[in-house]
């Protein structure tokens, strides 16, 4: 059975994954309109009707702006923890109690055919959490909004075939930039994202030969841009010894809109 990829958005200002199979499709986010989000899954030839679930990773509005019209719309249920429940913003309106499902960091859930892990991620927000979603021995990882390299992240992103992996910001664009001191620091910080040299640093440590595909995705489009985070990941890459094309193809994801679709077999 084969495991289905594709970014519909992946930016600061929103953030939605497409994962699916032949039998299940689900979304992790949806951080855009409901308009936006059907428009992304017309192009992989879907509607809201055919989504089984949207996994929260936290409760920010680039991550769950769409996630009430899109579950009133079409009954879709919702899963997060309980603390990204506890803190959702009232304009993501009401969802019916019985679509309000829990989930829980380092807990397996079996969803129809697929197998999602949510893991803790270190990024202010209540309880946020990444994903693992696998079927059969294949595994895809999904890791933004991450504030640095932590032992967890680590150990979930080993083994993936396809990794989504933050690259938010370059350092010194940052610094230089306009952003008021008060969010440079959030950002810099433990909590805040992950820069393009440490997304290349943890990239550097996992990556082995079950990595087939490296998505760099949730950039700033203030303080970084794709040629740059690319530029910068793949440096550290192939100095030490990585052949991006021959071991893994890595690419930035769009800001908005479907580029590629990944079939993993």
């Amino acid at each position: 059975m084969s495991l289905r990829f594709a970014t519909i958005a992946s930016s600061s200002s929103g953030n939605c994954v497409y994962v699916g199979t032949e039998n299940t499709n689900i979304l992790i986010d949806a951080g855009l309109s409901g308009k936006k989000v059907e428009e992304g899954l017309s192009s992989l030839g879907l509607t809201g009707n055919d989504i089984d679930g949207i996994f929260v990773t936290h409760e920010h509005s680039d991550h769950v702006k769409g996630i009430g019209v899109l579950s009133r719309r079409y009954n879709i249920p919702i899963f997060a923890t309980e603390g990204t429940w506890g803190n959702m913003p009232s304009s993501v309106g009401q969802i019916r109690p019985n679509l309000m499902k829990d989930i829980y960091a380092e807990e397996y859930c079996a969803f129809n055919d697929l197998t999602i892990k949510p893991f803790e991620i270190p990024h202010d927000a209540a309880q946020p959490v990444g994903y693992t979603v696998g079927v059969n021995n294949t595994k895809i990882t999904i890791a933004t909004d991450i504030g640095h390299i932590s032992d967890t992240v680590l150990e979930n992103v080993k083994g993936s075939s396809l990794v989504l992996l933050e690259a938010n910001h370059d350092v010194e664009m940052l610094q230089y930039g306009g952003y008021p001191q008060s969010l440079k620091s959030r950002i810099l910080s433990d909590f805040g994202h992950l820069s393009n040299v440490n997304a290349g640093r943890l990239l550097d440590t996992v990556i082995d030969s079950s990595v087939k595909y490296v998505f760099l995705g949730h950039l700033s489009k203030e303080n970084n841009t794709p040629r740059l985070a690319y530029d910068t990941v793949s440096k550290i890459l192939t100095d030490n010894g990585a052949v991006i094309g021959g071991d893994f193809n890595m690419w930035v994801a769009p800001p908005e809109g479907v580029k590629r679709r990944i079939e993993l077999v």
